[in-house]
């Protein structure tokens, strides 16, 4: 019997959440603007009960429709969403999602701390801010 090397596990995550109006366009655009991947997509219909998009590098985000008959107000109303996702790439992440049609709200610059950031909005409203800033250097 040979002994097999225990699994890693993998480092931990955050996976930010959001409500869509049209949250199957809105899989589509972050698939084809950004580079999102579908992992899996729960609901019938227009309707997305539950989704979720990896981010090749790590991590991801969820996503779902807005409850039929709720209002569009609260933490999780459509377009309320804002986030910074780390890329090795931004400025060949900005061509492509501005040849996806992307708006880009801040064109690639380099940044006074490092980064080379850009910014766009979805289709929803969201605010999404790509570049290669990985955050301080944790200590303890």
């Amino acid at each position: 019997m040979t002994d097999t090397p225990a699994q890693a596990a993998p480092p931990p995550q955050v996976w930010p959440a959001l409500r869509a109006r049209d949250a199957r366009a809105l899989i589509r655009f972050l698939v084809d603007a950004f580079g999102f991947e579908e992992t899996v997509v729960y609901g019938e219909g227009d309707r997305v009960d539950h989704a979720e998009l990896a981010w090749p590098p790590g991590g991801g985000i969820m996503l779902g429709s807005l409850p039929e008959g709720a209002g569009a107000t609260g933490p999780l109303s459509p377009g309320s969403f804002a986030g910074y996702v780390v890329t090795d790439q931004p400025d060949a992440l900005c061509a492509r999602a501005r040849a996806a049609g992307a708006e880009i709200t801040s064109d690639p610059h380099d940044t006074d701390y490092g980064s080379r950031d850009f910014s766009a909005a979805d289709p929803e409203g969201n605010h999404w801010s790509f570049g290669t800033y990985r955050g301080a250097p944790r200590t303890g």
